[in-house]
């Protein structure tokens, strides 16, 4: 149980904190930035909604990369040479100042309160613009990977590219409204 000024101490502290945050929030650019184009007309719908809802959060935008037709039994080099051509568009449209994240299998897995720590603490240490990074349907090259600041992975298994699309962008909402305070069903 904290005394009288220690718990003034952490709340003005938690005070300060907020104020940081919404400050830098407002002003956040989120790009999503991924391989290929959605077809399907319900996912267009769904991703263009949580854009909408994220704009009062800070400044979203999706940036799509062509794909690359993959051939069925693709041998393991057609495969590396298909990712290096995606890799090479998405690193061309990457930025470099940008806190990336990409999303990979094999990267580390949270619940949606960690993930808006992670968004909280990247606007807090005066990250203006976080891009997410999302591969085509073979996943990320190497190159990009590296380029991460942060490997995410949503779960062991395989999602559709498109469906992924729409899953981080409720995702990401969804860490906005945790680190407002602000209600969000479970």
């Amino acid at each position: 149980r904290l005394s009288g000024s220690s718990a003034m101490s952490a709340c003005a502290e938690r005070f300060v904190w907020l104020l940081r945050f919404d400050c830098y929030i407002k002003e956040m650019k989120i790009t999503i930035l991924c391989v290929g184009k959605i077809k399907e007309k319900f996912y267009t719908d769904a991703v263009s909604e949580y854009m909408k809802r994220l704009s009062r959060y800070g400044k979203p935008e999706v940036i799509e990369v062509a794909d690359e037709k993959t051939p069925d039994r693709a041998s393991e080099v057609q495969v590396e040479q298909i990712k290096k051509k995606e890799a090479d568009r998405l690193l061309d449209r990457m930025k470099p100042d940008a806190y990336t994240i990409t999303l990979e299998i094999q990267g580390k897995k949270m619940d949606s309160v960690a993930f808006a720590g992670l968004l909280e603490k990247a606007a807090v240490e005066g990250k203006g613009h976080i891009q997410f990074v999302i591969g085509g349907s073979l996943g990320l090259h190497a190159s990009v990977s590296e380029r991460a600041d942060f490997k995410l992975s949503f779960s062991d298994m395989t999602f559709p590219h498109q469906l992924m699309r729409v899953i981080l962008c409720e995702q990401i909402y969804r860490g906005f409204r945790i680190s407002n305070k602000e209600p969000y069903h479970k």
